[in-house]
């Protein structure tokens, strides 16, 4: 099997060329730019820019980079206006890297509110969820749902809906902010969750999963795994289970905040979910590494509600599927 490309060597490299290219014309050059030149450089400065980017990636949240090409970029046009564009001759060209911030400003100031107020798009990367989103998929995420919070710092200033049993949603991993997660809300504030048997139990209320056929799992080698409809929340929902598989693995149970809220054993577990946060499990239930290995996620890592598949490059049939 071939490897894939290192596409962060590959930022690498070329952003180092473009740094380079522009700093020997910065310094170095003498006389005027040729045209050729000059078309290279307006390639270089953008290269330079989203490889710069894309390593502030590796220590921030996209939401994060973005503000800061937004300010970048901003600040550079701004000054320029202000500062050095009425001190040019009326025929003296603007420089590349302003012409550079001034188209990229508005397009990053855009996609920056849209993703940080409406939706934010997701890939699933693995088979957690199945059979309700698949490896692949590309799903939207509404970032407005359950309130409008403040982007980077992910503060809620406005109240518009509650999390609810049986919703899909993204959070960040409790364990490393920096990933995002999807599973189902199983449990909300105050929801005492038991699990034993393969069959859940909510404050009670035991929720007898319907049988629904088999579902082939071409990742475990073309496995049929019993399919159930779940009946949480307001619509029942697929889960898988291996009936080979324990309830849960003790072994993989970490020392999570609020730990003591919940009993383990053999036969499965039970946990009361403390005030301000949830409880998630995945859909495949036996491939799943959820709350009831590494713990409940807090309120503010909640990034929004999973509503649509928009695509899904191996199979086409999947775009525009509603989540549910």
């Amino acid at each position: 099997m071939q490897a894939g490309l290192d596409w962060e060597l590959i930022a690498l490299v070329a952003g180092g060329a473009s740094a380079l290219l522009i700093a020997w014309d910065g310094v170095l050059r003498k006389g005027p730019r040729s045209d050729t030149l000059k078309g290279i450089l307006e390639i270089a400065w953008p290269v330079l820019f989203v490889a710069l980017m894309g390593m502030l990636l590796k220590f921030m949240d996209f939401a994060a980079v973005l503000l800061v090409a937004a300010v970048a970029t901003g600040l550079a046009w701004l000054v320029d206006r202000r500062v050095f564009a009425p001190r040019r001759e009326a025929a003296e060209p603007e420089p590349i890297v302003v012409d550079m911030a001034r188209a990229f400003f508005p397009v990053i100031v855009v996609v920056f509110l849209i993703r940080s107020f409406w939706v934010e798009p997701f890939k699933i990367p693995s088979g957690s969820m199945k059979p309700t989103l698949l490896v692949g998929d590309f799903i939207l995420v509404n970032k407005y749902t359950y309130g409008i919070r403040l982007p980077v710092v992910n503060r809620k200033v406005v109240e518009v809906g509650e999390v609810k049993r049986g919703d899909v949603v993204v959070f960040r991993y409790p364990l490393d902010p920096s990933v995002d997660y999807i599973k189902r809300v199983v449990g909300i504030p105050g929801d005492r969750i038991a699990y034993r048997g393969k069959v859940l139990t909510v404050n009670g209320r035991t929720l007898v999963p319907e049988p629904a056929g088999h579902y082939t799992d071409a990742e475990l080698n073309w496995l049929r795994l019993p399919q159930f409809k779940e009946p949480l929340g307001d619509k029942p929902h697929g889960m898988l289970v291996i009936p080979t598989e324990p309830v849960v693995n003790l072994a993989q149970v970490r020392q999570f905040p609020h730990r003591d809220n919940c009993e383990y054993n053999d036969d499965g577990f039970t946990c009361t979910v403390p005030a301000g946060r949830y409880f998630m499990m995945g859909d495949n239930r036996d491939q799943s590494a959820d709350s009831r290995y590494w713990g409940f996620v807090p309120d503010d890592h909640i990034k929004g509600r999973a509503f649509l598949v928009w695509m899904n490059f191996g199979d086409f049939k999947r775009i525009g599927n509603g989540i549910d």
